[in-house]
């Protein structure tokens, strides 16, 4: 259910849009800190694997903060379909705010999508899939999704 409410909204976003090491780090050479850009760091529970229902990770979905601006940052970094432009999303969450997204189709990652967070709770998600330019997602659609839907990072 997450997984189809999540590339339901995915789609949606493209509708309305039009568009330390890690795994990921060795696949692509995209660091979420590179992404994310100077001041960023990676918070506790920051980082999830983005898995299809039988645990095969496509990429990793990661949260980070800047202690200077108050900002968190949120990373899909892909670890399949690496250099190929498959569909790519990440969300940030922000309890009782907007959920700033960014989603399309990218050959590395998805993101950087920043939004302030001091004192505000916050989840985040990822997803990475499949599909190429022109494709659709059907229920056989491979697809790989992490995420932290508890509260965290509030202070």
């Amino acid at each position: 259910m997450v997984r189809s409410k999540l590339a339901q909204c995915t789609v949606v976003a493209l509708a309305a849009t039009t568009l330390t090491a890690s795994p990921a780090d060795a696949v692509t050479g995209y660091t979420p800190e590179g992404v994310c850009g100077s001041g960023f760091g990676r918070v506790k529970d920051g980082t999830r694997a983005a898995v299809d229902d039988h645990g095969t990770v496509f990429g990793h979905v990661y949260l980070l903060y800047n202690a200077g601006t108050g900002e968190n940052c949120t990373v899909t970094i892909k670890t399949k379909y690496v250099g190929e432009p498959t569909w790519t999303g990440v969300n940030l969450i922000r309890r009782g705010r907007d959920k700033p997204q960014d989603a399309g189709y990218y050959w590395y990652y998805a993101g950087p999508v920043k939004a302030y967070g001091k004192g505000i709770c916050v989840g985040y998600q990822g997803l990475v899939s499949g599909i190429r330019p022109g494709g659709k997602f059907t229920s056989s659609t491979p697809v790989g999704v992490g995420e932290r839907t508890a509260w965290g990072n509030c202070g």
